[in-house]
């Protein structure tokens, strides 16, 4: 069967795109492997109407919504390889079987490459976070870290005191300069120039940081960044450009979320800088509706 579209990657984005795609009575196949980005996390915040849901709940009443419109149809697979076709593109499935469709839309988002720092990947998502938009508001008022695990601006620790008393620890990767000091100083955001050995804490409870002259800090919550790349090879080997941001490289799109890649649309976490919900929600909509509209014009010559 050749679908009108496959999207590649069945979370927020990829869903939202298969909406308006199934309203319109497209044949949409979505392929997912159920690797969410934020699958470590116990409850997703700040997304209107969803605030404090467990993250897979979200993700499970929004996929029988979208699978409810009878042109749409789910695969739990990886999507390995795409190949353009004189039909549009060819996707193959670990599994070896292989969908045809005149559209694709990559959801495919990206992979947080954690470094070998002990204590983190048990504490990423609970006691570690990337976005205090997310799961500031909950620790307000506590004890906050700002731990350094890729080159940051320091401003970034003046931005996480909105919430709390915060402590940066540059951990000889982002030290301040003289003006950036007199800044945080200013602003009462502690400097700890020790560097870090390991996060401690339980899952689930307050995160604290243990540093290399032996010492631990406790704290409420710690916020950080790490390096990203894509979770899949599919829009590289298809020839995508890409942008760079500040964690890695991101899918270049315009304003309707089509890659350079002709018939290519791109959406979620893989084609944007800044990490949330409404925002994958928000893109995957504007992929699906404008690889809808990208049918209607060409069936028509245009």
């Amino acid at each position: 069967m050749t679908y009108d579209a496959i999207i590649v990657g069945g979370s927020y984005a990829g869903l939202s795109a298969a909406m308006p795609l199934g309203r319109a009575r497209k044949r949409v196949l979505i392929i997912d492997a159920e690797q969410r980005r934020n699958r470590f996390a116990t409850a997703a915040h700040g997304f209107l109407g969803q605030d404090g849901r467990p993250p897979g709940d979200i993700v499970r009443d929004a996929r029988a919504e979208v699978v409810a419109h009878p042109t749409v149809s789910f695969i739990d697979g990886s999507a390995t390889a795409a190949t353009p076709v004189d039909t549009g593109f060819a996707i193959t499935l670990a599994d070896g079987t292989m969908h045809a469709a005149a559209r694709l839309i990559l959801a495919t988002g990206v992979v947080d490459e954690l470094p070998a720092l002990p204590g983190l990947r048990e504490q990423w998502g609970t006691g570690v976070a990337l976005c205090p938009y997310c799961h500031g508001y909950e620790v307000a008022g506590g004890r906050l870290g700002v731990l350094a695990l890729l080159p940051m601006p320091a401003h970034h620790a003046l931005l996480i005191r909105e919430w709390g008393d915060v402590t940066f620890f540059p951990n000889g990767i982002a030290d301040p300069d003289d003006a950036e000091r007199a800044m945080l100083a200013a602003n009462g955001v502690a400097i700890e120039e020790a560097e870090v050995a390991a996060i401690t804490g339980e899952p689930g409870q307050s995160a604290g940081i243990q540093l290399r002259d032996g010492r631990t800090i406790t704290l409420d919550a710690i916020f950080t960044g790490v390096p990203s790349r894509m979770a899949s090879a599919i829009p590289a080997a298809l020839g995508c450009a890409f942008d760079d941001s500040p964690s890695g490289p991101i899918i270049r799109v315009d304003a309707t979320m089509q890659t350079t890649v002709p018939g290519v649309f791109a959406a979620g976490d893989a084609a944007r800088a800044m990490s949330f919900i409404a925002g994958a929600v928000a893109d995957g909509y504007l992929a699906g509706a404008a690889a809808h509209r990208s049918l209607v014009m060409a069936a028509h010559g245009l």
